[in-house]
């Protein structure tokens, strides 16, 4: 395991081809691989038209809890993405200890423990709605960024979407140090992996309008893409260097529409 996390901290530390552009709001964009990532991007766009958007059609049709009302009755979908969420908190854990944050880290633990108990195995979450306990999101792609690892360039990954180098790496060390996975045996593991990707599943639903907007809405959306993830990735980083603000309608239209 030290042997796989030393090759993986190398690989985030490499250098890249360097060529950065800017975009129209001067938002600095390092994408030496451009073009296999537009083929990429043209694949995984292909399987969301195909395979994820119509089962997230679905499972949006299963309902969920109403927005803002703690006491509606929440569906089949929304139990999915916190059961899948609330299997997501121990690596979360980990990662909090990681980056020297043992407040976060214990925030989350404590949240696990509340919610696969009380709350059934994470279907429901009493941890939020009765203890007050937020969920601290964190990854080891955000560890690394702690530690001073750079960015590195802009990725499309198949099927996982969008990425940087840093950040993938982070997602391979994630399933190496990921508590669960240790526990749990083959078939359990499996189980718990297949949930999580259910809940990515659920998280496509619920934003299934913004994310058609994107792919089938703009002019570039590869372009799009690439430049409303790196936006958010870096305010959620805290390496945004400006006042940008993930919650503003205004900036997150397309940049790229003619």
């Amino acid at each position: 395991m030290s042997v796989l996390l030393a090759c993986a901290l190398l690989a985030a530390c490499s250098p890249a081809p360097a060529p950065q552009t800017a975009t129209p709001q001067g938002i600095d964009i390092n994408d030496p691989f451009e073009a296999q990532n537009r083929r990429v991007h043209a694949f995984n766009k292909g399987l969301d038209a195909r395979v994820i958007a119509p089962v997230a059609n679905r499972l949006r049709g299963s309902g969920e809890r109403a927005p803002r009302d703690p006491d509606a009755p929440i569906g089949p979908l929304q139990m999915v993405i916190n059961a899948g969420r609330n299997l997501s908190l121990p690596v979360k854990s980990v990662n909090g200890l990681l980056q020297g944050r043992p407040r976060d880290a214990g925030a989350n633990l404590t949240r696990f423990a509340v919610n696969s108990t009380v709350g059934l195995g994470g279907i429901f979450d009493p941890a939020t709605d009765s203890f007050g306990l937020s969920e601290r999101d964190t990854d080891f792609g955000e560890t690394l960024a702690v530690w001073g690892v750079p960015e590195g360039a802009y990725l499309e990954l198949p099927v996982l979407g969008p990425s940087t180098q840093r950040d993938a790496v982070g997602q391979v060390v994630d399933l190496l140090i990921d508590p669960l996975y240790h526990l749990l045996d083959g078939r359990e593991a499996g189980a718990v992996f297949g949930l999580r990707v259910a809940s990515k599943a659920g998280d496509r639903a619920r934003f299934g309008d913004t994310v058609d907007g994107i792919l089938r809405g703009s002019a570039d959306s590869y372009a799009q893409t690439r430049l409303i993830w790196l936006m958010n990735r870096r305010h959620d980083l805290g390496e945004s260097g400006d006042d940008y603000d993930p919650y503003d309608d205004a900036q997150v239209l397309d940049p790229y529409e003619n």
